[in-house]
Order: C-alpha cells, then sequence, then structure tokens
C-alpha cells in the first residue's frame, strides 16, 4: 500500500476536545442558520407546481432556455430534454414551482413560461400541456428516505455491535449523524435547495462515512489482540496513524472527483456534488475526530466505573 507518512505518531486522542469544538461551532452556526431561515430550502420536487410541456421545432438550447427562464423570474425551474430511443426529441419538460394548486395557478406557470421562451427568441415552439403536480409525492419520498436511512443506521448499529462491541456501533452511527447534521447546515448557510437528488448523495455519504469508520474500528480489534497492556487511547492513536496513508489516499481521491464535478458539472449537478465534497470531508474527520474518541471517552469511564466499584467493596473477613 501506498504510504504518505512514514510512520506517523499523531496524538489524535490528545486533540479530541479541540474536535468537538469545531463540531460544536459548525452544528450551532448551521442549525441557527436553519431555524432563523424557518427551515430548510426545498426544491420544487417537495414543493409541487406545474409540468409544463413544449415541442420545439428544432433541437432546442437547454442552457438557453434555463437563461430565459431565469430572466424571468424562474431560475429554479427545472428543465428535461425527452431523448426518444437512438435519436434526440425536440420536446422539453419544464416543471415551474408556484404557491397553489388551482388551474389559476397553472394557467399563470404556463403564460410565464410561453412569455420567457419568446421573449429568449429560442425558436418556434408549442405547447403541448400543462399539468399540476402536487407535493404528496416529494413528500411521501422524502419521509421514505428517513425511515430508510433509519434502518440503515439500525442495521449498521447491529452489525458493528455484533462485530465489535454495541458501544463501537453507538459511535459510528453518531458520527454518521453529526456528518449529515453538518452538511444539512452548511446547505442553509450557502442556500443550496433540497432535492431529491440531495437526498441520494447524502444516503451516499451514510455509507462512505460508516466505510471509513469501520475501517480504523477493524484496526483497533487487531491492535487490542496484539497491544493487550497498552492504554486504550494509546492504542487508538496508533491505530488511526497506522490507517492514515489508506484514508488520505481514498478521501482524497474521492473529493478531488466531487471537487472537479462540482466546479464543472453546471447547474443541475451543483447541490448534488456539493453534498458530497461537505460530505466526504466532514465523514473522514469525524471518523477519527469523533467516533474514536467516544469510544475512549467511553472505555475510560467505564474503568474508572469498574475500578470505584471494585475498591468500594468491603474486605473479606478471614476464616
Amino acid at each position: 500500500m501506498i504510504e504518505f507518512f512514514k510512520e506517523p505518531n499523531i496524538d489524535w486522542m490528545g486533540k479530541a476536545k479541540y474536535f468537538f469544538a469545531l463540531s460544536a461551532i459548525l452544528l450551532l452556526i448551521g442549525w441557527f442558520s436553519i431555524f432563523s431561515k424557518g427551515g430548510l430550502y426545498y426544491s420544487i420536487d417537495f414543493k409541487g407546481g406545474t409540468n409544463v410541456d413544449v415541442q420545439f421545432s428544432q433541437a432546442p438550447d437547454v442552457d438557453q432556455i434555463r437563461k430565459a427562464l431565469g430572466a424571468h423570474g424562474l431560475g429554479n425551474s427545472e428543465i428535461q430534454s425527452i431523448n426518444d430511443i437512438g435519436a434526440k426529441s425536440n420536446e422539453v419538460l419544464i416543471f415551474v414551482g408556484q404557491n397553489g394548486t388551482s388551474d389559476e395557478a397553472a394557467d399563470n406557470s404556463k403564460n410565464d413560461v410561453i412569455n420567457a421562451l419568446n421573449s429568449a427568441g429560442v425558436g418556434t415552439f408549442t405547447i403541448r400541456g400543462a399539468e399540476i403536480v402536487g407535493a404528496k409525492v416529494g413528500g411521501e419520498l422524502r419521509q421514505q428516505a428517513i425511515w430508510v436511512t433509519l434502518l440503515a443506521l439500525g442495521g449498521m448499529l447491529l452489525y458493528i455491535a455484533f462485530r465489535f462491541e454495541w458501544v463501537f456501533g453507538a459511535a459510528a452511527v453518531l458520527a454518521v449523524f453529526h456528518d449529515v447534521l453538518i452538511t444539512l447546515g452548511f446547505f442553509s448557510l450557502l442556500h443550496f435547495e433540497i432535492s431529491l437528488t440531495v437526498i441520494a448523495a447524502l444516503l451516499t455519504l451514510v455509507g462512505y462515512s460508516m466505510n471509513d469508520t469501520i475501517v480504523i474500528f477493524d484496526r483497533i480489534r487487531e491492535n487490542r489482540r496484539l497491544l493487550r497492556k497498552e492504554d486504550f487511547a494509546v492504542l487508538v492513536n496508533k491505530s488511526i496513524n497506522q490507517t492514515l496513508s489508506r484514508t488520505i489516499l481514498t478521501s482524497g481521491l474521492t473529493f478531488l472527483t466531487v471537487l472537479v464535478l462540482f466546479l464543472m458539472g453546471g447547474q443541475v449537478l451543483r447541490a448534488f456534488s456539493f453534498a458530497l465534497v461537505v460530505g466526504i470531508v466532514v465523514g473522514t474527520y469525524s471518523s477519527f475526530g469523533i467516533a474514536a474518541p467516544l469510544i475512549v471517552f467511553w472505555h475510560h469511564w467505564r474503568d474508572k466505573t469498574e475500578a470505584a466499584g471494585s475498591g468500594s467493596q468491603p474486605a473479606r473477613k478471614p476464616a
């Protein structure tokens, strides 16, 4: 394996209080932003709107359509080209968010799209139809995503508790919650909207962060067999240092990939790639900065409790 550091000796557990302080600051800032703004900023996937079916005489320029809609206050609209198998179609679906689901609201959204397209000079087009799309489906998907995430975390907790100890599973799950909460805080601070693709990115983040944490936990378990007399905090430091090159290699390459996607992927993938950029950084950091210190604190607390319990027992009188 490629080694970026030759036998590093970093005292990670000695810096645990700084890791917790940094996480607390990020969580407070992010969730203060969320509460002060009245919640997260959801996309039209969850708010509902009108789906306008537009047929062009020639293959349309999607970027030109998006600029035209943005100039008329419809910048959050979603545009989807309808491609037939083996050939490009001139049909485009434009999903416009709106307040209300009445026929009048749908007509207003359709007229806004027509006015935007007429002013942009995108060529001849025909409105094939406009239908109201309620937010119920998006709300159901959001609830399903929450339940799927909770069930996945529950399964991971049971698996890690079986393979290691229950405290390892609890620490890993808390670290994943920490990652998701901080990522959502960044979304609120920078006013990125939460869409179905962002939820997919958050689910990806859960698996990625958990995998990185399990690698460290597995090395801790191996070292506990080899270094039985070593202080547990020292053992955890050694385990993190031994996996440091692997962490930098995997997380660094993945981070560079999603960073390029964020910078060059365009507006459509901006929120999705942003969730991965933040999530990979925070998820990697939480493996050694949150999950590992939690199990060290628990082990020290357990040792002190057992020592105090054994010392409080009265001495037996000789028979």
